[in-house]
């Protein structure tokens, strides 16, 4: 299999735009964490140590915005019982992200 290297250096190129919504501090963490299935913000919380609720709020509208995660209310007076999941292309994430915990625990020795 060849190695297909887009220019990630051009603005335009979707390689790039994908990498930096990626890159968005705490995205990485909440696929994650909503891997395991639906969940409730405050679960999510519990989970993400150091996450504030207004960061927590902010990165799931900008995932659902982008596609990768579904809200479901589930009672709309408040207060508002809310779950978070991720959607078929949130799921799609798992398998490279797997890959990159894989390679990082198997160089952790050499980054020391």
């Amino acid at each position: 299999m060849d190695l297909v290297v887009p220019d990630v250096l051009e603005e335009s190129c979707v390689t790039r735009q994908a990498l930096e919504r990626l890159a968005v501090k705490w995205r990485v963490l909440l696929i994650y964490a909503l891997a395991d299935g639906p969940q409730r913000p405050a679960r999510l919380r519990r989970r993400i140590p150091g996450i504030t609720p207004k960061m927590l709020t902010e990165t799931l509208r900008g995932m659902e915005t982008d596609g990768l995660v579904s809200r479901r209310v589930y009672k709309s007076d408040p207060p508002q019982h809310v779950e978070y999941e991720l959607t078929g292309l949130g799921r799609t994430l798992r398998e490279p992200l797997a890959a990159i915990c894989a390679w990082a625990r198997d160089n952790q020795a050499v980054s020391r």
